[in-house]
Formats: C-alpha cells, structure tokens, sequence
C-alpha cells in the first residue's frame, strides 16, 4: 500500500470553490532506464487517477510514463452537499490505492 497524502477541506460552504491536492508515493519507473547491470527496469507507473464525489466522478486524468515520480495533482470543485470524495489510483501490474474522505457542506 503507497502513502498517500490528501489535502482537503473538512467543511465548506454550499457552491463554495474549493480545492483539492493529492499526492502518492510511488516511483513511477517509465520502462526506459537501465539497472546497475544494464538490464532495463520494468515499467511501473501509475496510469490513471479518479476522484468521485457521492459516486459521480469529477475528476480524472490519466497519467504517462514521463510524469515524476511521487504524482501531485490539484484540482477544483464546487461543494454541493456533504458526502464522500474517493479517490483511486490505477497503475501497472494490478496496482490499484483507493482512498476515502468525507466532507461536510452547510
């Protein structure tokens, strides 16, 4: 299991703005660089990322092998009513991190 580091609200205002970052440890080999014998490391990396919001995606980007290690991503939205964000990560060789925080909307 990666660490992930979620910063977001834990209240906001109905129709308030707001906005989210999310960050995940992991190394995101691109396939392309040796090891120390010269043998080439397997690619593994992250492909794609997904925030739902009470179930409804608001949110996704799919991710490529030129991006850093460590993915942060940052991105808005407008709090409508209190629930549930979850956020999942899908990558290589059956990597999948899911995470979930609830925010409260007055």
């Amino acid at each position: 299991m990666a660490r992930t580091l979620l910063n977001i609200p834990k209240t906001a205002q109905r129709g308030e703005v707001i906005e989210i970052r999310t960050l995940i440890a992991h190394k995101m080999d691109s396939g392309f660089l040796p090891d120390a014998q010269g043998q080439r490391i397997p690619r593994d990396i992250i492909q794609r990322f997904a925030c739902r919001y009470n179930g409804e995606q608001v949110f996704s980007a799919e991710l490529f092998a030129a991006v850093s290690a460590n993915p942060y991503l940052v991105f808005y939205l407008v709090a409508t009513e209190s629930g549930m964000l979850e956020f999942e990560w899908q990558g290589d060789n059956g990597f999948t991190q899911t995470e979930r925080v609830s925010i409260t909307v007055t």
